[in-house]
């Protein structure tokens, strides 16, 4: 099916080419709205929600939309989702609080597009739920345990990237039950136990992934650390993870670009307010597409291979999202601007 979307294009024009890449993912969701990583591959909660609000700043909201729902529909009783599904079956039932409570950035990140309150109160029920199950997964010192195994036994340690985007999604869901006038009290108790394990007790994140450029960055994208200390953050990691004029590797010891990683470093830099760096940063991964237009997973270096040559849809979607964030280019530019959330009640 070919999509025509309703374009957000500021005047003269769009400064980048949001086309192909808003292509890919539309021509890749599934008829009943799921959206696998590209065709023939897995689906999963955290990756579908990426590709969802890809599609909605591209101008595609009744798709982005129908990503919901789909994750309304198969939203299991606890409020969890599995972590993986091919065509809506089950690949692995391993149930993953971060995966789960990713959903509350996506509708909120839909509410600011489209202002649509209505679809908000619908999918709120969703929302709730998810964010219920991620809290219940909450230690008594502030980290959230990371998943649920397929036998129902909870797995006690806990990520530093996946409790910061838990931080987000908390955040996230209290704006969204602000648009509702809901109070949530208990989660805003969580939120704050979980930001101050997040920035004094790195300690409890257990399972260590410093090697990985999203344990250096995530805790700043998510606006658990902030200010000066998110300053000092990234100037510590950044001869150890960017490598100038190309983009940020996945693994500190490894040669591979992840188109991703930089598109994520380019949101944080742009929520710090340091939007000239953030442009720079994005120019580095600009051209790094295919023929069709769409973007690049990632490459190797110093030989500049392709790796791998799968056109991801979450990979496009984190481009977009990066680009808006840079561009402005919809009234959700700002969902993680730092300056935006210290406004938001």
């Amino acid at each position: 099916m070919e999509h025509e979307p309703n374009r957000l294009r500021p005047e003269p024009e769009m400064p980048i080419d949001i086309e192909a890449p808003a292509a890919l993912i539309a021509r890749t969701q599934r008829p009943d709205g799921e959206i696998p990583w590209c065709r023939g591959q897995k689906t999963d909660p955290w990756d579908h929600v990426e590709a969802a609000m890809g599609l909605a700043v591209a101008g595609f909201p009744a798709e982005a939309r129908k990503a919901y729902e789909w994750l309304a529909s198969r939203q299991l009783p606890d409020g969890s989702w599995y972590s993986a599904y091919m065509e809506g079956v089950a690949l692995d039932r391993t149930r993953d609080a971060n995966m789960t409570a990713y959903i509350a950035v996506g509708v909120y990140h839909f509410f600011l597009m489209t202002a649509d309150r209505g679809a908000v109160s619908a999918l709120w029920p969703t929302v709730e739920r998810a964010i219920d199950f991620a809290l219940g997964l909450q230690a008594p010192t502030g980290e959230i345990h990371w998943a649920v195994s397929p036998e129902g036994n909870v797995d006690r340690m806990a990520l530093l990237t996946g409790s910061s985007s838990i931080f987000m999604s908390i955040k996230c869901a209290l704006a969204l039950a602000a648009v509702l006038g809901c109070k949530r009290p208990a989660w805003r108790a969580a939120l704050a136990k979980l930001g101050e394990a997040i920035r004094t007790k790195p300690h409890l994140f257990n399972m260590t992934k410093s090697r990985f450029s999203m344990d250096w960055f995530y805790p700043v994208l998510a606006g658990a650390v902030t200010g000066a200390d998110a300053r000092r953050r990234i100037e510590h990691g950044w001869k150890k993870f960017v490598v100038e004029g190309l983009g940020v590797r996945c693994v500190s010891d490894q040669p591979w670009i992840a188109v991703a990683e930089t598109s994520e470093l380019v949101l944080t830099l742009a929520g710090m307010g340091r939007l000239d760096q953030a442009r720079v940063v994005f120019s580095w991964i600009s051209d790094r597409r295919f023929e069709d237009g769409s973007y690049w997973a990632g490459f190797t270096f110093p030989d500049m291979t392709i790796w791998p040559e799968d056109r991801i849809t979450w990979t496009n979607a984190g481009v977009l999202i990066a680009a808006d964030a840079v561009f402005g280019l919809t009234p959700a530019a700002g969902l993680f601007s730092h300056r935006f959330w210290a406004s938001v009640p």
